[in-house]
């Protein structure tokens, strides 16, 4: 029997946005002086908002929402322009976890997926463009699903594509609330913060030393 282990993409497999402000990496630091558009506003008026409530569980498209919302915000060119400037930006790779993880990838018994609260586009930018289709057999994520984490539903779907295993799924994440709902759902789940949170969980720990 196999054993799935399963990431969170922001806060973990990407430097950028953490539940924990000490590990944040902001991606938008020069959008002010690049586009003319105010991070602040951005986060306020469009993350928390029409992306969160609409776009992150797939009622609406990210081109659509951006069209709607850009020229509100003072940006006048292209949202295609704006979108691939934002993926492009929000695109660190934490390498030392992935470095950890590639040493997995190669044990029969041991199955990489990753579970993600994303929108459609910026999933396949991640699995494809950024190559993690290499490392992972298959993305999960909120608009492929129709509901977020830490939904139950969510849990339930990704446990209905990975098949029964040998061990509950180890599961990592930024996000507390997360990771109350995991456990709650029957995985077993670990708060992300640093690498050392992957490599010194024993299970872990045994398999690479394997």
């Amino acid at each position: 029997m196999t054993r799935a282990l399963i990431f969170d993409v922001d806060g973990v497999i990407i430097h950028g946005y953490h539940s924990n402000p000490a590990y944040v990496r902001a991606w938008d630091k020069s959008l002010l002086a690049d586009t003319g558009v105010d991070p602040e506003r951005f986060r306020q008026e469009f993350i928390f908002d029409i992306f969160m409530k609409k776009v992150i569980i797939g009622q609406m498209s990210v081109v659509d929402a951006l069209e709607r919302r850009l020229p509100g915000l003072g940006y006048r060119g292209s949202p295609m322009t704006f979108l691939r400037y934002w993926l492009e930006h929000d695109s660190v790779l934490n390498e030392d976890l992935l470095a950890a993880i590639k040493q997995l990838n190669a044990k029969a018994d041991i199955r990489l997926y990753l579970a993600t609260n994303q929108e459609h586009l910026r999933a396949n930018w991640l699995f494809s463009h950024l190559r993690l289709c290499e490392v992972f057999e298959d993305i999960f994520y909120a608009a492929r699903i129709g509901v977020q984490k830490p939904h139950e539903a969510f849990f339930r779907f990704v446990d209905d594509r990975i098949g029964p295993q040998s061990g509950p799924p180890l599961f990592f994440d930024d996000s507390p609330k997360v990771i109350d709902g995991a456990n709650t759902a029957g995985w077993e789940a670990v708060l992300f913060n640093t690498v050392a949170d992957f490599t010194g969980h024993s299970w872990v720990a045994e398999r690479l030393s394997q």
